[in-house]
């Protein structure tokens, strides 16, 4: 049974999403979203970058579900940051999305232009202000970023979607956000599928799970919302089914100090565009 928690403003989300990056066949989406939404995931990650809102809008069309059970997330592409091609861009998602409003729209990439970030943010706060998205938020901020961010906006962000590993856990950022009350979300929670780690294997084997299972709950245990991702329904329903059982406290010791700053993609303080 999927759980949720609560973001800073009162509205609730589910503990694990499920996240479409790289699925660009339209029919390849709708088995995907149908299968997700059967397996009990309500959350769904895109983004303008993906190229695939629009698949997205379509496979979601074609199930039968309510929108307000949905939560919705898309983020602003890096070429469409500023005010005014952020409110466009935005309004081409829910098109694309065959929705009226979105659950949480966040920016992409802070890159490295401040006064870009904050007309961007300018544009999400005014969304946000006119209910056209439920929250708001940032992906890929690192501390200095988030410190800047905050003290020159109106509305502070609800979510930082960061990624997120036991090789790349980055203790000063989620204590940062936990004290700023920034909800934490984890994409590449599966290490790209390089889940063969022996000290990750030998945790897993010790709770009779798979390294995946094992990742994704490390995550939940620190109520941080991996988005992991799958064409597999055996895989979706696993990775859901996380809320059986526990982490204890030593194990979770052992996962924390496997930090080895391993990023996959772009790091946050010097990437631009």
């Amino acid at each position: 049974m999927m759980e949720n928690i609560t973001l800073s403003n009162g509205v609730n989300i589910p503990l694990v999403g499920m996240g479409v990056f790289k699925i660009d066949s339209e029919d390849m989406m709708k088995e995907i979203i149908e299968n997700a939404i059967d397996c009990g995931y309500r959350l769904f990650d895109t983004a303008q970058m993906y190229k695939n809102e629009k698949s997205l809008g379509n496979a979601l069309q074609a199930v039968s579900i309510n929108r307000e059970e949905l939560f919705l997330i898309s983020k602003v592409d890096n070429g469409n940051q500023w005010y005014e091609q952020t409110i466009k861009s935005f309004y081409e998602t829910l098109n694309d999305l065959q929705t009226d409003y979105l659950d949480a729209f966040l920016i992409h990439w802070p890159g490295q232009n401040k006064e870009r970030i904050l007309s961007t943010w300018k544009a999400l706060e005014e969304l946000y202000e006119k209910g056209k998205v439920r929250s708001i938020g940032v992906c890929n901020f690192e501390v200095s970023q988030l410190q800047f961010l905050l003290a020159n906006c109106r509305i502070p962000p609800m979510i930082n979607q960061i990624e997120h590993t036991p090789f790349l856990h980055n203790q000063e950022l989620l204590d940062y956000c936990r004290k700023n009350n920034i909800q934490i979300m984890a994409w590449g929670p599966l290490l790209r599928g390089n889940l063969e780690d022996p000290k990750l294997q030998k945790i897993a084997d010790k709770y009779d799970c798979s390294v995946a299972k094992l990742l994704l709950r490390w995550n939940v245990q620190q109520n941080i919302i991996p988005i992991p991702k799958s064409k597999n329904k055996g895989r979706m329903q696993s990775n859901i089914d996380i809320f059986s059982f526990s982490i204890d406290e030593e194990d979770m010791k052992i996962l924390n100090h496997l930090n080895k700053n391993q990023r996959t993609s772009h790091d946050p303080n010097t990437f631009d565009f």
